[in-house]
């Protein structure tokens, strides 16, 4: 099994489905007449945003989010409503970005040679290498390691590199986003295509050729069920300051181990990886990702829940947390030729989960997942 192939769909699973990666590249900001901008084809554009050379800029960013998504804890991100967040960049590998969690913050800045996650909740600082969040690894990792976001910009490349086979692309006239003159790239699933989705919508800049407006649209309304972008953007050089970071006084500072896997290590990991038999069914918009998870492994969950700043503590500091009967609530008791299990669905698609630990997701029908999940042994 090709584990980059594997890595890169549930990439563009999780950004189709939640539209976390894309989150900080796209949104409306501000109305006015239509710019007039030079013609350009749809393959042309395309092209442009998956060559375009990084920019120096800064924004502020709003989501908004309808995709049937409960709230999770430190990720408002994610959660259905609307939430904010600032990002910054010079183009040459510099970032700081701004998430609010709840009523703490988080903070990562890389600095161009080291790469510092500040959260506000807990008074910690990690530390990380450079690169951390513009260079995210394809292949699955040896072993548990804190990180931080994949970089947006990166992965909208790989998610729209892999939709563009399987759409009909057309460039749907122009607008302005953030005050920005933009063109409207639109990307709709072939008919043969079985998804929930119905189109992609993409503003793209008409200078800088990167996103600035992201909207997926499902079957049966024209209420975009995912919203996210610049409420305002200012390019060009941003001042120096943003990119520095000096840990605050008493904030405990922690740095992952950065080793080579033990030969054991590396067995585990081979081993965990096959037993999980991660499978891709399909290809572009009706791709499911299947695998399979040990059977007690939501249980190991049980007596453990998020604390306000969205990390996880041990059942001696919280209250037992029954995980089965929160899945029940979260989705719907199905059965059929391929078992039982639970249905999770959102308006951007579903997640599937046999009771026997097998696990099935995409942005497709019910039936789709089950036929996906039969073949999973």
């Amino acid at each position: 099994m090709n584990r980059r192939k594997v890595t890169v769909v549930a990439a563009a699973v999780g950004v189709v489905a939640g539209a976390a990666g894309l989150g900080v590249l796209a949104m409306p900001a501000g109305a006015g007449p239509a710019p007039v901008l030079p013609d350009v084809s749809a393959e042309s554009l395309v092209e442009s945003v998956l060559t375009a050379k990084p920019a120096a800029f800064g924004g502020a960013v709003e989501v908004n989010n309808d995709l049937g998504i409960p709230g999770i804890a430190g990720l408002p991100q994610l959660s259905d409503g609307e939430s904010k967040l600032r990002m910054w960049t010079d183009g040459e590998g510099r970032v700081r970005v701004q998430l609010p969690a709840g009523d703490a913050e988080r903070t990562f800045v890389d600095d161009g040679q080291t790469g510092w996650l500040w959260d506000s909740a807990d008074q910690t600082v990690t530390k990380l290498a450079h690169g951390a969040l513009a260079e995210p690894k394809l292949e699955p990792a040896p072993e548990a390691e804190k990180s931080v976001p994949t970089d947006p910009v990166s992965l909208s490349r790989e998610v729209v590199a892999k939709v563009k086979e399987f759409s009909d692309i057309s460039v749907d006239g122009t607008a302005r986003v953030a005050g920005r003159p933009v063109y409207e790239l639109v990307l709709t699933p072939k008919p043969t295509e079985r998804t929930v989705l119905r189109e992609i919508r993409v503003a793209i800049d008409s200078e800088l050729r990167v996103p600035l407006r992201l909207a997926v649209l499902t079957n049966g309304t024209n209420n975009p069920a995912v919203q996210v972008g610049f409420a305002d953007l200012n390019v060009g050089p941003q001042d120096a300051s943003l990119f520095a970071f000096t840990p605050p006084p008493g904030a405990k500072v922690q740095e992952p181990e950065m080793r080579e896997p033990t030969a054991e290590e590396k067995s585990l990991a081979e081993g965990a990886f096959k037993e999980a038999n991660p499978q891709v069914h399909g290809d572009g918009w009706d791709v499911v990702l299947t695998a399979k998870a040990p059977i007690d492994a939501l249980t190991g969950l049980a007596g453990r829940q998020p604390d306000r700043g969205g990390k996880w503590e041990g059942h001696e500091k919280q209250e037992d947390v029954d995980v089965q009967g929160l899945l029940k609530q979260l989705g719907k008791q199905i059965s059929g030729p391929w078992g039982t299990g639970t249905l999770i669905t959102t308006r951007v698609g579903g997640i599937l989960l046999a009771n026997d630990g097998r696990v099935a997701a995409g942005a497709v029908p019910e039936q789709v997942l089950t036929e996906a999940i039969a073949q999973v042994k």
